[in-house]
């Protein structure tokens, strides 16, 4: 006989996840499909997010592949519906998709940047939140989670359109968990650090040890698949009794002050 109450288990439960075709998104895809939920996977690049289809496939459990460009506000809502369609309904949000273009204040490219990174991190988040709300509600319960980063609790220079966005995503977290709560649908925010994806491939492997071991607790780099634990542990049907949370995936980099 079980000594607690609460459920654990999300299997059966419909999860949509942005950018699942690279990284922490592939790897959250992954960790759900272990766990037994259907498995909704979106992204832009249509030949590594059918890779990720077949590799949940390949494994034996439900998933089914969306190609969908974010900055397409017009296709966000008709996608949500055809996933509902597809599972029977939607349960939990991962809006994890993202995109980072540096630009120093006064670049040429600065508003365009703006423009694609606020569309990506900001705009398409909300629609996504609006578009899966009737489902949500529909079950009378759901649980958002909105991939922030550590980005939205400092700042780096040439990256303000990133910083912007990501400090929008938590405020944008907070007022949703504190407007949904009552409706028993959680919204909560994950804010990842360093962490060993394609947005950081780019960085030499040895300035990467460095930064590490100088700003975080844990002296390295994380990996996606940790990130996506984090994220997991907020959308169990037992984390009922915690939303508007701002949850550092980072390594301790938050809390080292030298």
């Amino acid at each position: 006989m079980a000594l607690s109450k609460l459920s654990r288990s999300i299997k059966g439960k419909v999860v949509i996840v942005t950018g699942a075709a690279s990284g922490m998104g592939r790897a959250t895809a992954h960790l759900y499909a272990d766990e037994g939920a259907k498995v909704a996977l979106i992204d832009v690049n249509e030949g590594p997010l059918t890779e990720v289809l077949n590799e949940i496939r390949g494994a034996g459990y439900e998933a089914e592949a969306w190609t969908l460009d974010l900055l397409d506000r017009s296709a966000i809502a008709p996608c949500v519906d055809a996933i509902a369609a597809h599972f029977g309904g939607i349960d939990i949000l991962i809006n994890n998709a993202g995109i980072s273009i540096p630009a120093p204040i006064d670049s040429d490219h600065y508003v365009d940047a703006w423009d694609k990174v606020f569309g990506v991190l900001i705009t398409a988040q909300t629609l996504l939140c609006r578009a899966v709300l009737p489902y949500m509600r529909q079950g009378g319960w759901g649980r958002i989670v909105n991939i922030a980063s550590t980005e939205g609790l400092g700042a780096t220079k040439y990256g303000s359109p990133y910083t912007a966005a990501k400090t929008g995503v938590i405020g944008l977290t907070r007022s949703l968990a504190v407007e949904l709560g009552r409706e028993n649908i959680t919204v909560n925010c994950v804010c990842p650090g360093p962490i060993k994806t394609g947005m950081t491939a780019g960085i030499a492997d040895e300035d990467k040890v460095v930064f590490a071991k100088r700003r975080t607790a844990l002296g390295r780099y994380g990996d996606p698949e940790e990130v996506a634990h984090a994220t997991f542990s907020l959308t169990l049907p037992a984390m009922q009794y915690v939303t508007g949370v701002t949850l550092p995936a980072d390594g301790g980099l938050t809390i080292k002050n030298a």
